[in-house]
């Protein structure tokens, strides 16, 4: 069984030819900067006239290995609060086939992650990056997991147990992470707010992000999955992480009284 696209010719074309076009827009000029490994890659998930290029600014900055393990919020609270996916998914660029030995492997050795495609079947958010990764890497295998909010202790051991699956597994993996900033608030406000999240990314302290988005009342929709990806990136030996990219999407829409924020950053 294969998951369909859910947001095809609402969030980025659906038509193949006009797919790749629309890549070609977002990407030329970040594919001619040089490539670098990490552990994990923190890109948006709005439609592609919003936060494309930050996406594939960022993404086209990372070297792509073959195994992509996808992390996502889940918007709507459907399945497994750590949902692991059990199908290969379809794109309009071809099919992204399921990592199934390294799927198989994170379900089995935590008690965390759970095999469920139920969250997976009308979510955006990890959906939205494959036509990049496709693009990026053309033998991609990919293990999704879709994430619900989870107290700090949870996130903790996440991390740890995908951070040991991924030292088990005999191939690099990248965490690629979706997630946006602010959501509905003036420019001021939402920069404001995302400056002290960023912050704690960039000081890859995970803790601390987790506690500030809580606090703050910062309304970053992946403040799990980008939580437990950085104990997962800490535990794999992440040194630094970079911001690559920051917007919102008032710069395209005009509207800069009710903007959501963007951010594109890798950890290495």
């Amino acid at each position: 069984m294969s998951r369909k696209p859910a947001v095809a010719g609402v969030y980025y074309e659906a038509d193949p030819d006009k797919l790749r076009k629309e890549l070609g827009r977002l990407l030329p000029a970040a594919q001619r900067k040089k490539k670098a490994p990490a552990k994990a890659v923190i890109v948006p998930h709005g439609g592609f006239i919003y936060s494309g290029e930050v996406a594939g600014t960022t993404l086209a900055r990372v070297e792509i290995p073959e195994t992509v393990i996808l992390l996502g919020p889940n918007h709507h609270g459907l399945g497994a609060p750590l949902a692991v996916s059990g199908e290969d998914w379809e794109t309009p660029l071809g099919t992204a086939p399921l990592a199934q030995d390294l799927a198989a492997a994170l379900v089995r050795s935590s008690k965390l992650f759970k095999s469920d495609n139920a969250a997976h079947r009308g979510e955006h958010a990890l959906e939205v990056q494959l036509p990049f990764l496709r693009h990026l890497q053309k033998k991609l295998r990919i293990v999704p997991v879709s994430i619900s909010r989870l107290p700090l202790p949870q996130c903790r051991q996440a991390g740890m147990d995908l951070a040991q699956a991924i030292k088990k597994y005999a191939k690099p993996a990248l965490l690629v992470v979706s997630s946006d900033m602010s959501h509905h608030e003036p420019r001021a406000v939402a920069s404001e707010k995302d400056q002290l999240a960023l912050g704690d990314i960039l000081s890859l302290d995970p803790a601390g992000l987790y506690r500030t988005v809580l606090t703050k009342r910062i309304s970053m929709c992946g403040v799990t999955p980008v939580t437990i990806a950085l104990f997962a990136a800490l535990e794999l030996g992440a040194e630094r992480a970079e911001l690559i990219r920051c917007t919102d999407s008032g710069y395209v829409s005009g509207d800069a009284e009710r903007v959501v924020g963007y951010a594109g950053l890798a950890v290495r």
